[in-house]
Order: structure tokens, then C-alpha cells, then sequence
């Protein structure tokens, strides 16, 4: 019995190790994102959720990297001419060129309506993703795994509570990054067994 219960605690130390090695990997590989975005994609598509996604998403899409974008998980009393009036400067390019989707509850949602939008305006080559840091590897995730033949070009927003300093030397910044990481480590299972389940009855059919 006790040979057992030493063996029990050892793999429970065991796991504790691996679950914090990966959550310490995942919050520096974020932390450390960098935006290289030299090139001009098909679509892009920004996601909400932070504060300042939308802004940095707009001043991005007028420099010309990609012909439409689309904002997806919008607000029911959002409107195109709201966001237009928040941002005066880019209004005309606003009205001309920004898709609102209004469907999408979380990220799930947000690649399921990026997929019909994608195939709605013909984009089939690449696409420019914007989101918070903390939140893109759980939507390139989501988004590989609905749009699996586009190339996806991440461009991070630093919001402002991982902006002001390192998640680490912040409690709100060090629990919103181990929730995203526990999401993060959820939704990259279901998409591997998902995967499996389909190779599996390819197999046996």
C-alpha cells in the first residue's frame, strides 16, 4: 500500500511538473509574439473581446494589407455607422469594406462564421488574424481547424493588462493568461480527438 501511494504522488508530481512546464512555455511564447506583418493577405478578420482589437485592427486594414475584413462575435446593437463614428478617420472605409458578424458567442463561433465569410467573398489563399496575444493560439487553433487550407497571419494586440507589464509581476495578468492556457489546452484536445475519431472510422470504412 505504500509503494502504491508513493507511486501515486510521484506521478502526481509528475503531471503538476508537465502542466506547469507547458503553462510557462505558453506564457512566454505570448508574451514574446512579434509582428512581422510584411505582406497583403486575401481577407482579415479581427475578433472582439478586448478593447482594443477593433482600433488596432482598423488602422491595419487601412495601410492596405488586405481588401475586406470582417469583424466577427460584434454586439447585436452594433452597428457598421457605430464603429464608423468611433472611428471617424477610417469612416468611408469602414462603410465600403468591413463585414459585421453577429453571430459567434466565443471562438468556436468566431472560426465557424470566419469559414462562411471566407466563402462568401472567394478568400481562399490567406488571411490576417487579429486578436489579443493571450487569446491567438487558442484562435489559430479554432481557426487551422475550420480553415485548414488558408494561410493564417497572426497579428497580436497587446492589450493593456499585459501591456503595462510581464504576466508574471501581475495577478489579474497571471490569471487571465493560466485561464486562456486551461482553454488553450481544451480546445487543442478536442481538435486531436476529433482528428483521431476521423482517421479511425476512415480506417474501419
Amino acid at each position: 500500500m505504500t509503494r502504491r501511494i508513493r507511486r501515486a504522488f510521484l506521478l502526481a508530481v509528475f503531471l503538476f511538473l508537465v502542466v506547469l512546464a507547458g503553462f510557462i512555455s505558453f506564457a512566454f511564447k505570448v508574451e514574446r509574439q512579434t509582428i512581422q506583418l510584411n505582406k497583403k493577405a486575401d481577407g482579415m478578420i479581427v475578433l472582439t473581446g478586448g478593447a482594443d482589437r477593433i482600433p488596432d485592427a482598423i488602422e491595419l486594414f487601412s495601410k492596405g494589407h488586405a481588401s475586406r475584413m470582417l469583424i466577427t462575435g460584434v454586439n447585436p446593437g452594433i452597428t457598421r455607422a457605430e464603429i464608423g463614428r468611433l472611428n471617424p478617420k477610417y469612416r468611408e472605409l469602414i462603410e465600403c469594406c468591413v463585414d459585421l458578424g453577429y453571430e459567434a458567442l466565443n471562438t468556436s463561433g468566431n472560426a465557424r462564421e470566419a469559414r462562411r465569410w471566407t466563402e462568401q467573398n472567394a478568400i481562399s489563399q490567406s488571411l490576417i488574424v487579429v486578436t489579443s496575444n493571450y487569446h491567438m493560439p487558442r484562435a489559430l487553433a479554432e481557426l487551422h481547424d475550420g480553415l485548414p487550407d488558408l494561410e493564417l497571419v497572426p497579428y497580436p494586440v497587446v492589450s493593456g493588462k499585459m501591456r503595462d507589464s510581464s504576466w508574471w509581476q501581475s495577478s489579474q495578468a497571471m490569471r487571465l493568461m493560466s485561464s486562456e492556457y486551461v482553454k488553450y489546452v481544451l480546445v487543442s484536445g478536442r481538435i486531436i480527438a476529433k482528428k483521431l475519431w476521423y482517421q479511425t472510422k476512415a480506417a474501419f470504412d
